[in-house]
């Protein structure tokens, strides 16, 4: 663990994803952030399943694959496109908190610049995970640009709601944000939170379960993207992507220092 934290921190990603255990099906993962281990995290799935099927089965046009996060087993897809892979990964159905009171919601609505009127009106902030807890907060499209985290005990409160990150969801254009805890990276694709928003929106009847949800988000980071996600028949979120490789490289342990 002490390597793969230190290496996470020397490359500074928002995410990094460790495989071993590698199969012609499966791997185990391990997901950390500069701060600490995540045990669940989707682009880093969806990126690892496409990275396996490039390693371990080039010649398929489709593989499945088992990735045994600390989370649980996460079940993805991976399909070969032309110069690029669509990934698709099974969420399982959503564990849904209750709904937060206004009051109980005041501290992280200060924390993220915003108030009361700015909550989309007759819906509920709630905590719902599928395998990552996020705070869902509706907002009106206008409060959507000016939230902002500032301060540095957002994550003490989200805590004490139940939850790990915070996620605003403009309900009326599909589109969301969410950043690490001390605001100083805005996420521009966040698979873990997009099951999550998406099973929001089924949940209230704001969306179709019966079709495919497009969630925006990034547009204020500059990095737009699109995830999608669909229901199946026994309500497990399936959240999609593409996946361009870009690079690669080799890493030698025997010229590492780890420590410091």
């Amino acid at each position: 663990m002490p390597v793969m934290q230190r290496l996470t921190q020397e490359m500074k990603q928002f995410e990094s994803i460790f495989l071993s255990e590698i199969t012609t099906t499966s791997a185990r993962a391990r997901v950390f952030t500069m701060e600490e281990e995540l045990p669940f995290a989707g682009h880093p799935v969806l990126g690892a399943a496409t990275v396996l099927h490039r390693s371990q089965t080039p010649e398929a046009n489709a593989s499945s694959w088992i990735l045994k996060l600390t989370s649980g087993e996460v079940a993805v897809c991976t399909t070969k496109m032309s110069g690029f892979y669509l990934s698709e990964m099974n969420q399982g159905a959503a564990i849904f908190g209750a709904p937060i009171a206004p009051t109980e919601l005041q501290p992280v609505l200060a924390r993220l610049g915003l108030q009361s009127n700015d909550l989309t009106a007759g819906l509920s902030a709630r905590v719902i995970s599928t395998g990552l807890p996020y705070l869902i907060i509706p907002v009106r499209p206008e409060a959507l640009g000016r939230a902002a985290i500032s301060g540095t005990d957002l994550e003490v409160q989200l805590a004490a709601l139940g939850a790990k990150f915070v996620l605003v969801l403009d309900v009326a254009g599909l589109e969301v944000r969410t950043w690490d805890n001390l605001g100083r990276v805005e996420d521009v694709a966040t698979g873990s939170a997009a099951g999550p928003a998406a099973a929001y929106l089924f949940d209230l009847g704001l969306a179709d379960p019966n079709l495919p949800l497009e969630l925006a988000q990034g547009r204020f980071a500059h990095r737009p993207s699109k995830i999608r996600v669909r229901r199946d028949t026994v309500g497990g979120l399936l959240v999609r992507a593409e996946v361009w490789p870009v690079a690669h490289g080799f890493l030698d342990p025997n010229a590492m220092q780890v420590g410091g």
